[in-house]
C-alpha cells in the first residue's frame, strides 16, 4: 500500500527525521507517537505530498508520490489535519460535499451518485443526523466525525490524519477510533494518524512509530516494540512512569514513607494515587505480583512488599512487611477480599493494632469485628478517601 524508503523530511534542507523506513498495507492502522515538536505533523505532511521529502521515496501501490499528480492522488488519499476549519454560514452537507471535488468539473456540481455517496460518508460516521446542521454549531467531537466523513467521500485507499482526537472529550475520542478501525476492517482503508494517547494508540493500531531525536526509535505491532522503558525514553518521564501492561502513566511517588496501605484487587489504588498527590510516601503489602494495585504501586514507585503470584504469604514477606510496619505512623485497611493466599495481612493489622498504631478501615463494622474481633474499637472506619486525606493525622504529616 504506502511504503518508505530512507525517507528523510523536514523544512527549507534542514532534515526533522531521516532514515524512514514504514509500511501500511490495505487495512491497517500506523500510529505516530513523540513529544510536540518530534516531526510527526511534517512526516504526515511529506507522506501526503504537501511538503518535498528532502532525500528517499514514498511509494503508494508501488509508485512514487512524485510521479501521481495531485488530483490522481486525491482519489487515493485523504487527508485531515489539525487546523481548525472556518465553516461559516456552511452545513455539514456543504462540508462533505467539498470531499467530491477530485470527482466533479470545475464548477463542483455534484451528481445523485455523489450525493448517495455524501449520505453514506455521513451514515458511516454516525452524523447523518447533522447533514442539514451549520459545520460552526457542532461540538468538536461532531465537527471531526464530519472531517472524516469529508475524507471518506473521496473514496479513498489511506487516510492520513494529525492529532484527530486533540480537543475531543474522552466519549468523542473512542467514538472517533472506532469509526477508524471500522473503516480499515470493513472497507481496508489503510490510516495513518499521530495521537499523544497512548493508551489508545496501544490498543487500538495495528503498527506504531515512535519518533525521537530526529528518527523513528522503534517501529513495528505495539505489542513487540513497546515497552515501559521505551515509552519513559520518548517521553522523557522523569518523574512520571508508564505501565505497558495496563496502558497508563503514573505519577512518581519519591516521598518519605510514612503510610503503610495493605490492599489487593484494586483496592489500594485510588488510595495511592491520593496520597502521591499529597505527596507522602507509602508502603504497601502483601501484595500478590499478578494483583492490579501491585501493577499501579510498581510504575508509582512505591516501596512494596509482594508475594509470588497464587501462594500465600510466606514468613520471609510477612517479617519483612512488619519490619516495616514499625515505621509507619498510619496504617490503611482497604477493604480487600481476604482469601487463602492473602488472610495474612489481616495479621498485620491486628500487629499494627497491639502496637497501638492508627488503623484507618474501608470495612463495615460488621465485617471488621469478624476479623479483629475485640481490636475493632480501635479501629476508624472510613467510607471515603477523603476522609483521610483531609484528617487530622494526614496533614500532621504534611
Amino acid at each position: 500500500m504506502l511504503k518508505t524508503n530512507n525517507l528523510s523530511v523536514g523544512y527549507n534542507n534542514k532534515v526533522v527525521i531521516s532514515n524512514i523506513n514504514v509500511e501500511v498495507k490495505n487495512g491497517e492502522i500506523l500510529c505516530l507517537l513523540g513529544s510536540n515538536g518530534a516531526g510527526k505533523t511534517t512526516l504526515l505532511r511529506s507522506l501526503s505530498k504537501l511538503i518535498s521529502p528532502i532525500k528517499g521515496e514514498i511509494y503508494l501501490n508501488g509508485v512514487n508520490i512524485n510521479c501521481i499528480s495531485r488530483k490522481a492522488l486525491s482519489k487515493k488519499m485523504a487527508l485531515v489535519l489539525t487546523n481548525r476549519l472556518l465553516g461559516d454560514l456552511m452545513t455539514v452537507q456543504d462540508i462533505v460535499n467539498i470531499g467530491r471535488y477530485p470527482y466533479t468539473g470545475f464548477f463542483g456540481n455534484l451528481s445523485k451518485k455523489d450525493l448517495i455517496m455524501v449520505d453514506e460518508a455521513l451514515e458511516s460516521v454516525d452524523a447523518l443526523h447533522l447533514k442539514k446542521r451549520y459545520f460552526d454549531e457542532l461540538s468538536d467531537g461532531e465537527k471531526q466525525k464530519v472531517l472524516v466523513a469529508r475524507a471518506l467521500v473521496q473514496e479513498p485507499e489511506i487516510i492520513i490524519l494529525d492529532e484527530p482526537t486533540t480537543h475531543l472529550d474522552i466519549k468523542h475520542r473512542l467514538e472517533l477510533i472506532n469509526i477508524l478501525k471500522k473503516l480499515s476492517k470493513e472497507k481496508s482503508i489503510s490510516v495513518i494518524l499521530s495521537l499523544h494517547e497512548i493508551d489508545i494508540a496501544l490498543k487500538s493500531c495495528d503498527k506504531v512509530a515512535l519518533i525521537k531525536n530526529n528518527k523513528v526509535i522503534a517501529y513495528g505491532q505495539p505489542e513487540d516494540v513497546v515497552d515501559e522503558d521505551i515509552i519513559n525514553s520518548l517521553y522523557e518521564l522523569d518523574d512520571k512512569n508508564f505501565n505497558s501492561l495496563l496502558g497508563s502513566v503514573e505519577i512518581s511517588n519519591k516521598s518519605k514513607n510514612e503510610v503503610f496501605i495493605i490492599g489487593g484487587g484494586g483496592k489500594a489504588t485510588p488510595i495511592y494515587r491520593a496520597f502521591t498527590k499529597k505527596g507522602i510516601g507509602l508502603y504497601s503489602g502483601i501484595i500478590h505480583e499478578n494483583d492490579i494495585d501491585y501493577e499501579i504501586g510498581r510504575t508509582m514507585g512505591i516501596k512494596m512488599f509482594t508475594e509470588n503470584p497464587f501462594e500465600p504469604i510466606s514468613d520471609e514477606s510477612f517479617d519483612l512487611a512488619i519490619r516495616n510496619l514499625n515505621d509507619s505512623k498510619i496504617i490503611i485497611d482497604t477493604g480487600f477480599s481476604v482469601g487463602e493466599t492473602n488472610k495474612r495481612n489481616i495479621d498485620i493489622v491486628k500487629e499494627a493494632l497491639k502496637l497501638d498504631k492508627k488503623v484507618y478501615s474501608f470495612r463495615n463494622r460488621d465485617e471488621s469485628k469478624k476479623y479483629y474481633d475485640h481490636l475493632d474499637s480501635k479501629i476508624e472506619h472510613i467510607d471515603k478517601v477523603s476522609q483521610i486525606i483531609n484528617s487530622a493525622d494526614i496533614n500532621n504529616l504534611l
